[in-house]
């Protein structure tokens, strides 16, 4: 009889997949490993929230725990993990050496969601007002960071594979340490769009975004400054929703029901909204990863008019299900042709359905982790020995680490 292999997944924060593409992306991952027959722990230093999904429900544990803390060690010996899946580097560095120290048998998977260095070298040319470079990410502090935290794992889920291409052409990173795992959903056929609302029965246009991710931010600032001006011109009776987790005051300022610009907060359920909607609008100008609206808006038959760095790596050469322009007053253009042109916006739709079919099936990829995961199992000692980078950044970078949390451990106890 074989033994049940047991996952931990130590996250950065606890699922919310009704706030974030990232709380999706997680439940996502969770699924397939409980489809494989895991006995899965989740553990987390974050406070818990108001909207966090209900683990119980999905037969996962839940187990707070401590940063800088040995108690962690004591959990872990205890729990015997097979799997470690660390949600962000940031977790990675934290617990990674602990892992390493009490369970250096365990599989040990870093689930990127985005690329983080390559969304902060983004951001900050954006902010200085130049055009990024792939070269900006060699003197990118984060990138240090991420970089390391990658060749210690035993391999990385890469959302994005112009992300995987960066980090095997920029960083030289061996494709052994990395896994292509884009979303998964579903197959979905052109006879759900006849179950959805139709294009007479929609109205407005919307975006949604968590407002905790700085992009989310900036294109809401984009939309209102640059984009909904030129919309309203050509178009005075148009309607913008604004749908977002977490609003902070600066966000709710923008609220201006007299332009058609409404601010709406938290969405109860996000497919209803979208699903009612009749065109997304996201010109996203700095980011990383896979955008989790434009793929959700996909599903809802939503098409979506968005930019170059919100469509990247999403549909490969697959024709988008909007448009995809740069230029504000095109995007403008765009945003209401594909509103008031009832074929287009059907054309759209379809194609959005290809690009599901094609880019995001779950059958595609989910039974490959599996077959990397039970391969790595019966054969880490090989796969870690031709790892030399990470094996040195485990025995150089972890002991920095290390006495820096054992020092903070010491101090909080004093």
């Amino acid at each position: 009889m074989n033994q049940i292999k047991k996952l931990l997944i130590i996250g950065f924060v606890w699922p919310e997949p009704n706030s974030s593409a990232a709380g999706g992306r997680m439940m996502q991952l969770i699924s397939v490993f409980i489809a494989n027959g895991y006995q899965i722990t989740f553990a987390s230093p974050a406070l818990d929230s108001e909207f966090m999904v209900d683990l119980s429900e999905f037969g996962v544990e839940k187990k707070s725990i401590e940063l800088n803390s040995s108690t962690f060690d004591d959990f872990i010996i205890e729990l015997n993990p097979d799997v470690v899946l660390f949600d962000r580097f940031m977790i990675e560095e934290q617990f990674g050496w602990r892992v390493t120290e009490n369970c250096p048998k365990a599989i040990r998977l870093l689930d990127t969601e985005d690329l983080h260095c390559l969304r902060t070298a983004r951001q900050k040319a954006f902010k200085e007002n130049r055009v990024f470079q792939l070269t900006d990410l060699l003197s990118e502090e984060v990138a240090k960071r991420e970089i390391a935290s990658i060749l210690r794992c035993d391999f990385s889920l890469m959302i994005s594979q112009f992300e995987m291409d960066l980090l095997k052409d920029v960083f030289k990173i061996s494709s052994s340490l990395l896994f292509y795992l884009p979303f998964l959903v579903d197959k979905m056929n052109e006879e759900r769009l006849d179950e959805l609302p139709s294009f007479e029965d929609r109205k407005h246009f919307i975006f949604i975004g968590n407002f905790l991710h700085e992009p989310n931010w900036n294109t809401v600032q984009y939309l209102k400054e640059s984009i909904w001006p030129l919309v309203k011109k050509d178009f005075p009776e148009a309607v913008l929703e604004v749908y977002g987790a977490y609003p902070s005051q600066k966000v709710l300022q923008l609220h201006q029901p007299k332009n058609g610009f409404f601010i709406m907060g938290r969405a109860v359920d996000a497919n209803e909204v979208v699903k009612k909607a009749r065109v997304v609008l996201a010109p996203i100008r700095f980011g990383a990863g896979l955008k989790g609206k434009l793929l959700e808006a996909m599903q809802c038959g939503t098409p979506s008019v968005t930019t170059t760095i919100g469509a990247e790596a999403m549909s490969g050469d697959l024709n988008w299900n909007g448009f995809i322009e740069d230029d504000p007053q095109e995007f403008a253009k765009k945003a209401i042709a594909l509103y008031q042109d009832e074929n287009l916006w059907k054309q759209s739709q379809k194609n959005g359905i290809v690009i599901i079919n094609e880019c995001y099936q779950k059958n595609n990829y989910a039974d490959e982790l599996m077959m990397k995961v039970n391969s790595l199992l019966m054969n880490s000692d090989e796969h870690r020995l031709h790892n030399f980078m990470g094996n040195l950044l485990q025995h150089h970078g972890y002991r920095s680490t290390m006495y820096m949390s054992k020092w903070i451990e010491a101090k909080n106890k004093n």
